[in-house]
């Protein structure tokens, strides 16, 4: 029964995430854009490294209507190299603090599986959505830390590490083993008093092709934890190996899919292209009406 899909549009989701003791509504689904600070993340066309570029994108995130700009330290692409703490507090902490500057009511998001990174940027600008892309897998002082602090946080799944995830990855059922597992850390999180968690089930990382589709064609699924629900298949491979492309080729791929998304239930779009998501999401709404 656990894993039973709701047919009942009426279920309680929860609405709302408190960050710096404001509320961030979810009434309407918003749009999370992506600033990566490495040099080998899987899509060139975002790779950014000086200040002046990193402000430049920030904006672009904020006019062409994003609410959050999520950003991130250490390519997790299939395969990619491990990169030291020190490293990427070194990419990150002088690229949060020029945005918290220049932007200081943005909704910012730090994409890092590392406790210690968590601390230090926030004792260095206040409070942010932590997106972690292992789940409290790769530093089990995560969860502890996210508690401590009352920060919001995304809940991703993912099998293995960014090193290994792709080699092989198995499920016996993708839907129901990743509901187990996510409600598993969602039930450890409560526990510790942390009340402001957003679920992603993880798009590629750790899944197949296959893996990936059925979990679309499934998002629904993700309702009975009555959480926020997050969604990244921005240029990412399900999309171009599919149709014999690249990333950079991918942006109709990526509406294609977002559309799903949202008829599926999702409430935050992690994407590349700002403004295409948007709209997206305003054509949707207009077709629920």
């Amino acid at each position: 029964m656990l894993f039973q899909k709701i047919e009942n549009p009426f279920y309680r989701k929860k609405r709302s995430l408190q960050l710096n003791g404001k509320l961030i509504w979810l009434d309407e689904p918003v749009v999370m854009g992506i600033l990566n600070l490495t040099p080998d993340s899987f899509y060139e066309g975002s790779r950014y490294s000086m200040e002046k570029e990193i402000l430049l994108r920030s904006e672009e995130i904020l006019v062409s209507g994003g609410l959050i700009i999520d950003i991130g330290a250490v390519s997790t692409r299939p395969g990619a190299a491990e990169v030291s703490e020190e490293t990427e507090m070194a990419r990150l902490l002088p690229a949060v603090k020029a945005i918290r500057n220049h932007f200081p009511e943005a909704i910012l998001s730090v994409d890092t599986f590392r406790s210690g990174v968590v601390s230090n940027i926030y004792d260095e600008i206040g409070g942010f959505l932590v997106n972690d892309i292992s789940g409290g897998t790769m530093d089990g002082a995560m969860f502890e830390t996210v508690a401590k602090l009352g920060l919001p946080y995304i809940l991703m799944h993912m099998q293995g590490t960014p090193q290994t995830m792709q080699i092989h990855p198995f499920y016996v059922d993708v839907v129901k083993d990743i509901l187990f597992n996510l409600s598993e850390k969602i039930n450890s999180l409560k526990l510790m008093g942390v009340n402001d968690i957003i679920v992603d089930p993880g798009f590629g990382f750790g899944k197949n092709q296959r893996h990936n589709y059925e979990l679309l064609n499934c998002l629904d699924s993700f309702r009975l934890f009555e959480l926020p629900l997050l969604v990244g298949v921005s240029r990412k491979a399900m999309i171009w190996r599919l149709l014999d492309s690249s990333p950079t080729e991918s942006l109709n791929g990526t509406t294609v899919l977002n559309t799903l998304a949202l008829m599926g239930g999702a409430d935050i779009l992690r994407v590349h292209d700002v403004r295409e998501a948007v709209e997206t999401i305003k054509l949707v709404a207009e077709l629920k009406k």
